[in-house]
């Protein structure tokens, strides 16, 4: 996994990288200038990506996010993966709703400065069956938040992502933004005890590290949400912690060192209704029940 920064840290402090820069990098491309720029024929302008709406959490990156329907007045979304909730892993099978939260959020502006402490109410959803999320329900809403400090919620794209897209990861934590493309999807992908399904692999120039867990997967070409970051395969290990592999429809295993991952997002939006109420049985929601 992109994990939590334990061991990955402490090495980074001793060669004197330490916590996030105080100003913000890009990696492999950056971020897209800012003015827009048009690709050849009729494909569609690249959109510039920064950081505003991204987040920096303790040990992980996220993003503050809202759904295609969710009003001004609705409580405001913080989302991250499963692995960077406060309380540790959720096991395998286990699915977690409505869990007490007060953690914070550093929210960051475009670039990559933070301007406020962001609050949980509570712990809305969170998993590591089938995806990698957590989404908190915060105690402001996105009126509450753009009024205050000028920053916008990133939207949730709700159709499957295609391969090929510019994309860029947008890490909160460590103020880096990875350019690259989807590389394809992964019918399972297998993580120690962890089985994620229709993964997101990047091209090779995605190159993440630990603390980006929980980062947007932006699509250059809409500003949308289409997955969020959570692991990569480290050592060349097969299926192990840290080390994730491939598995297709007949069971057969890939193993690819160096190259990294993401769980889509389009199934979330279905499963909250009016008020980002989350309801894990309204129509179109596929999320892992408790």
């Amino acid at each position: 996994m992109n994990k939590p920064l334990l061991a990955t840290l402490a090495t980074l402090v001793i060669t004197g990288a330490g916590m996030a820069p105080a100003v913000a990098a890009t990696q492999t491309g950056g971020a897209a200038p800012a003015s827009a720029t048009k690709t050849v024929g009729a494909a569609p302008a690249l959109r510039a990506v920064d950081f505003a709406g991204t987040v920096a959490l303790s040990n992980c990156s996220g993003s503050l996010v809202r759904f295609p329907a969710s009003a001004d007045s609705d409580p405001a979304l913080v989302l991250t993966n499963g692995h960077c909730l406060e309380t540790g892993f959720p096991e395998p099978g286990e699915v977690i709703v409505g869990q007490s939260s007060s953690r914070s959020f550093g929210l960051l502006n475009s670039a990559g400065t933070r301007v406020a402490t962001l609050r949980a109410a509570k712990v809305a959803y969170s998993t590591m069956t089938d995806t990698d999320i957590t989404i908190y329900q915060l105690t402001r809403t996105y009126a509450q938040i753009r009024g205050s400090y000028g920053i916008s919620a990133l939207t949730l794209n709700d159709s499957h992502p295609v391969a090929g897209t510019s994309i860029k990861v947008v890490s909160g934590y460590w103020k880096r933004i990875y350019s690259c493309s989807i590389d394809g999807f992964v019918y399972r992908l297998k993580e120690g005890d962890w089985t994620w399904k229709d993964s997101v692999r990047y091209t090779s120039a995605c190159d993440t590290i630990g603390g980006t867990s929980g980062s947007p997967v932006v699509d250059t070409a809409t500003g949308k949400v289409v997955a969020v970051n959570n692991t990569g395969n480290e050592d060349g290990e097969r299926c192990t912690v840290n080390n994730p592999c491939e598995v297709d429809q007949s069971g057969n295993v890939t193993v690819r060192q160096g190259i990294n991952y993401a769980e889509e997002t389009y199934q979330i939006p279905a499963c909250f209704t009016t008020g980002n109420r989350l309801d894990l049985n309204a129509s179109g929601c596929v999320l892992p029940k408790p």
